[in-house]
């Protein structure tokens, strides 16, 4: 799920890719790329950026990926507007130039950049919104639901609209509406409908892989000022994706905007 808006741009960089970089950089797909965004979907279990693990992670190794394919001998700007849990796979946007950095951040913090996730979660919640406080615990990167106005809480809100149930779980879409740290995990779990592969908030179990994707992505392109669509849709051969394949397979048809009367997203 994405985290707080962010404009972070980093010039670093060296002229060589590298084995371990060129590796990763196979893992991750590109839907789009210009001179001044690129579009791709990050795999799960890769960290947006670098953290205590050392592990690669995908600001890295795209800024690696742009210094070999474009031939750039020095350092090589890579601006990160948003992040996925490390995960949790699907859709990013990263800015190619600082003006694109810029203007895509503040499409973030007005709310006109819709990002929204399928996940399948535990039990059979009809749709609905969700609005809680939620508060972050730094040392245990933890963040739980507090009362309203407690120090250092942020409002968070969120709609799910419940796509199809089998088994006892729900395939259902996300749309939120704030960028806190673990948002959607916390916010469902707290409803009382976990992710199915939340070891963190909904007891997942050793091996299973959390059921959280990032699948639509609408901006604005931060040049041309054209509105852009983008679809990653999650692997519906794992379980529990799987369940809800014939449904996932149609939603290239169903990814236009719902009416608001529909009690969804």
């Amino acid at each position: 799920m994405r985290e707080e808006p962010l404009s972070r741009g980093d010039r670093s960089g060296g002229p060589g890719i590298g084995q371990e970089n060129r590796n990763f950089a196979a893992k991750v797909r590109v839907l789009y790329e210009d001179n001044h965004l690129l579009v791709v979907v990050k795999p799960p279990n890769m960290p947006t950026q670098a953290d205590s693990s050392h592990d690669p992670d995908l600001f890295s190794v795209m800024k690696a990926y742009v210094a070999e394919k474009y031939h750039k001998p020095g350092a090589v700007y890579l601006g990160l507007v948003h992040r996925l849990d490390r995960p949790v796979g699907g859709l990013l946007v990263l800015a190619r130039t600082s003006k694109a950095a810029e203007r895509l951040s503040k499409q973030v913090q007005a709310k006109t950049m819709n990002r929204e996730y399928l996940a399948v979660v535990r039990g059979r919640p009809e749709s609905g919104e969700l609005c809680e406080w939620l508060l972050k615990d730094p040392a245990g990167n933890t963040v739980r639901v507090v009362p309203a106005g407690t120090p250092g809480a942020k409002e968070a809100r969120l709609s799910f609209q419940a796509l199809e149930s089998r088994d006892g779980c729900t395939l259902v879409r996300v749309r939120l509406y704030t960028g806190r740290s673990h948002q959607i995990r916390v916010q469902l779990s707290h409803a009382g409908f976990p992710i199915w592969g939340d070891a963190r908030y909904g007891q997942g179990r050793p091996g299973e892989q959390i059921a959280l994707w990032g699948t639509f992505l609408t901006l604005t392109h931060p040049t041309l000022k054209e509105e852009m669509h983008f679809l990653s849709l999650p692997p519906e051969k794992n379980v529990p994706w799987s369940a809800f394949a014939s449904y996932i397979h149609t939603m290239t048809e169903r990814s236009g905007k719902l009416p608001p009367e529909s009690g969804g997203i």
